[in-house]
Order: structure tokens, then sequence, then C-alpha cells
């Protein structure tokens, strides 16, 4: 009998161990979207996150994507999935952006535009386009980093959505865009050489299409060979409004034909807008691409796809035209025999690392003095002044923010507001083009709790603050929670269980090329020796 307890015991103690696993597992994916249904299909988007203009590739029995990340750093995400629908946010390519001066100071809507990854001679590539300076590359002999340095491939303002391309007989090639805001010219793709290191792009343009007649704003190439074909596959009509188009030659600068392989449809998937074609280990073929979202930003889906007459079609031809329209729910990509964890990015932060959590993202390079990671279980926000010219949070660069992760959700953190001079402040804030958080603050030595919004911050909106309530604790639970249409309502409380409203409701609204992020942000009154802080306990994402 002896035996048998113990025994008992044991075998309850390893249970217990293994609801504990269960639910620490259960706490490394969203509680708000996956996309994985677990039951051998997926829904889309497989990223209900703001993963703007994706490109993505196969290495092996793993898949790579990156996307634009404008002026948030760090810049050029890394997501890593296994079977096309569980991605997991492995790093950056990108820890600041160049030139310095400029990216130190928030530059909304610039930076990194539409990237290219490639994988080529045992190493990952990334081509990348700033529309005032050119288009660069950086490699990686691993997609963990660390990636080099940039290099200015071809200088030239207005030059965007670059891939490169290495022909079976050793020629380089690389396709680009142009952006009318800087180059003058628009809906037009070319093509040139460059050097076989892909570091130098020759002035040896050739138009292969004018897209001004049937393919308005045709942008985002992407260059495939396949069977003989070149194939460069673009998006025309409008982020929000258009359609895939597929171009195609034997000769790599044309003559193209073209061809619409997908759009809305029936489909209530407006867009859909620039991807990538990616194959499976297996043999089949895939799309993904984004949809514009507004608010919530530009959302990524995954579509099948299937060759017909050396032409793809892109999802599901219902009515047999050859164009096809998005799928919302459709069996996940055959990759073998195994199936793979759920993964989601990261959303949810308990600040336990002595490292920043890869989801957060600043609105400038980042300076040393603004923030830090710490041993003690929390992340400590400093108090930095706000530039002369500040009106608002547009002029703001030290602001600590993730992305959207879902259409519905709520966001709750536990902080510590260490205020020590008048002027200081911190607050939990969903950031757009429109604004609204609850602003904690320190007047006449005594501690507030407001709500301050500002709309359409880029035409020289101004910011109006709800009557300031006093309060008694620094330490808060300070929580928005976010409904479809991005309706976003504030809260806080005392003890982290009764939750008090405050102010009014805010409709999110997008930034600048970008979706509404949320997060923290933290200011003071002037330049002195010193400064207040918040101790960012947790922040957590839930429903």
């Amino acid at each position: 009998m002896k035996f048998t307890k113990i025994t008992a015991v044991f075998l309850y103690c390893i249970a217990i161990q293994t609801a504990i696993g269960q639910e620490k597992n259960e706490k490394q994916y969203s509680q708000v979207w996956v996309s994985d249904n677990g039951d051998g299909t997926y829904k889309n988007p497989i990223l209900y996150a703001d993963y703007s203009d994706p490109d993505a590739i196969r290495v092996g029995d793993d898949y790579y994507m990156t996307a634009s990340s404008f002026n948030c750093i760090p810049g050029l995400p890394i997501l890593h999935s296994k079977d096309l629908v569980n991605w997991k946010l492995i790093g950056y390519a990108l820890s600041k952006q160049k030139p310095l001066e400029v990216f130190d100071k928030v530059q909304h809507g610039n930076g990194v535009w539409a990237p290219c990854i490639r994988y080529h001679n045992n190493e990952f590539y990334i081509y990348y386009p700033d529309p005032d300076y050119g288009i660069y590359q950086i490699k990686a002999k691993k997609p963990e980093g660390p990636w080099s340095e940039p290099v200015m491939v071809k200088e030239g303002k207005g030059l965007i959505d670059p891939t490169p391309l290495w022909d079976e007989d050793g020629k380089t090639y690389l396709t680009y865009a142009f952006a009318g805001s800087r180059a003058g010219i628009k809906s037009q793709l070319v093509i040139c050489t460059m050097n076989s290191e892909g570091t130098i792009a020759n002035s040896d343009e050739v138009m292969i299409i004018d897209g001004h007649a049937e393919e308005s704003t045709i942008e985002g190439p992407k260059f495939y060979k396949r069977n003989g074909y070149y194939y460069i596959f673009a998006p025309a009509g409008g982020v929000a409004t258009g359609w895939q188009t597929v171009m195609r030659s034997k000769n790599v600068f044309g003559p193209y034909e073209k061809k619409k392989v997908m759009d809305q449809g029936k489909s209530t998937i407006n867009g859909p807008h620039q991807g990538a074609w990616i194959q499976t280990q297996t043999g089949e073929d895939w799309f993904i691409h984004f949809q514009d979202q507004f608010a919530y930003g530009r959302v990524v889906h995954l579509q099948p796809m299937k060759w017909v007459n050396d032409w793809p079609v892109i999802g599901i031809d219902n009515d047999k035209d050859g164009i096809g329209e998005p799928v919302t729910i459709y069996k996940k990509p055959n990759v073998g025999k195994k199936t793979f964890p759920i993964e989601t990015p990261p959303d949810s932060d308990e600040f336990n690392s002595t490292k920043l959590g890869l989801q957060w993202q600043w609105h400038a390079n980042p300076q040393i003095t603004w923030g830090f990671p710490t041993s003690m279980g929390y992340y400590s926000l400093n108090c930095i002044p706000a530039p002369t010219e500040a009106t608002t949070l547009y002029q703001i660069p030290n602001l600590l923010l993730q992305k959207m992760p879902s259409n519905e959700f709520t966001a709750t953190a536990k902080v510590k507001f260490n205020s020590r001079f008048d002027g200081e402040s911190m607050g939990l804030v969903v950031m757009g083009l429109d604004y609204s958080y609850v602003c904690f603050k320190q007047e006449a030595g005594k501690l507030y709790l407001s709500q301050k919004t500002a709309k359409n911050i880029d035409k020289k909106g101004t910011e109006k603050e709800s009557k300031p309530i006093l309060i008694s604790n620094q330490s808060l639970y300070l929580q928005v929670k976010v409904k479809s249409g991005g309706i976003c309502t504030f809260y806080y409380s005392e003890n982290g269980k009764d939750f008090t409203p405050i102010g009014e409701a805010f409709t999110a609204r997008e930034g600048r090329w970008i979706g509404a992020k949320i997060g923290f942000v933290a200011l003071r009154q002037g330049i002195i020796n010193d400064a207040g802080n918040v101790e960012i306990d947790w922040f957590r994402i839930t429903k």
C-alpha cells in the first residue's frame, strides 16, 4: 500500500507538471488569432497583423518571410514556418536605418518599403528599397543573422519593389518599379542587369510594361523562372482595390504576355495585393499576399495556386474563367507527413527577459537612454524630453509599439509610474494618424489620469484631453478593449480586478503606410539632469 500511495503521488505530480507545461505552451502563441484550425485546415488571414508587402521563400524544409517596416525599428522582420500557416517571428535584419541623422528622427512612411528575400549560393539575401535613396542589398549566412551592413545596389529617388534573379547561365538581373511621389513616373516596370554578386545594378534598364492603359498602378514585381519562361508577378489596380497580374516571356527583356490571375471576385478579401509564389517540398504551389484592412494594417493571406498551360491560377477559380479568387478556409499545405505545432508572432510580454521582446519596435532609430530591460521582471521606460517642435505624438520617436494582433482583443498592462518631476507622463497608446491614450502624469506634485486624443495629426491636428482624475497609487493597471472596426475603449484599475472606463470610445486609424499600433510612451517637459521612469511589469493580449 505504501508503494501504491507513493506511486499515486508521483503520477499526480507528473500530471500536474504536464498540465503546467501545457498551460505554458498555450501561452506561447496568441490567444486572439490562430490561423491553424487544428483539423488539417487553416483560415485566412494566416497573420492578422500588419506584415505589409510580404515576400517568402523555401529553403529545404523551412520557410522564411520578410515584410516592409517603413520607419519602425528594428526593421525587416524575419519570420519562420514549417508549414506556411504557423509563423514565428525569429528576428530582424535591420537594427538601425541609415542615414542615422535622418532616421534618428521620426520619418513617417519613409524607410524600408517592399523587400524581397532570396537564397543563393548558401546565403540569404534581402533587397529592399528606400524610396528617397535607392535600392539596398543585405545578406546573411543564417536568417537569424547577423546580417551585413546595407550596400547600395542602385541609387535613385523613387526606385522601389526590387527583385533579383540569378539565371542558370550565370547572368544576374534586377526588376523594380517606381514611386510616383519621388520618381515622377509610376505604373511602369523595368529590368536591368547586375554584376554576379548582385551588388551593382547596371544602367541598362528595359521597360517591360507600361500599365497606364490596363494595369494602373502596377508595382511590386516578383521575378521567377519556370519551364523556360521568365515570370513577373505584380499587383495592379491599387492596394485596396486591385488584382494580381502575371507576365511571362521566353526572353528576359520581353516582350511579355500578361494575364490577370486573381482578383477579389465574390470574396470579401479586397485587394488582393503584392506577394510571393512558393513551392512546397512535395511540389504544391502556394501564394502569399496581403490584404489592406486599414486600421489593422496589411494582413497576410495564403492562397492555393496551380499552373494551367504555363499560367498560374491563384485562389479558387469557381467560374472557370482562369482568374482565381481568395479563399477563407482551405486545406493546409502538404509539406510531407509531419505535422507541426501552432506558432504565432508574440504579442503578450511578461518582460522577464533581459532582451526586449521581438514584437516591440520604436518609431525611429532607438537611443540608449530610452529604456532598458532588467533582471527584475520589468521593462524600464524612461521619461524622455519631447522634441521642442513636438505638438503631438506624431513627432515623438520613443514610442514603444507593436502591431495589432487581431481585429478584436483586449490589451492590459501592469505599470508602476516612478515620476520624479512635474510634467512627466506615461501612457498606454493606440497610435496612428489619429491616436488616443490613457495618460498617467504628475502635476503640482500629484498624480492624475486622463485620456488624450488627437486626430489628423499629419495635418496639424491637435491633442484634446479629458478631465483629469486624481490618482493616489503610482501602480496601476491600464487597459484598452478593441472591437471590430477598431473601436477602442480605455480602462484603468488599482487592483487588477475592477476596471473603470475613462474618456470616450475612440476609432483607431492606420498610420502612414502602416496599421495602427499599440504600446507605450513616456515623456517629460524640458531637459534636466534626471528623469522619471515607468516600470512595465507585464503586457497581456487576451480575448
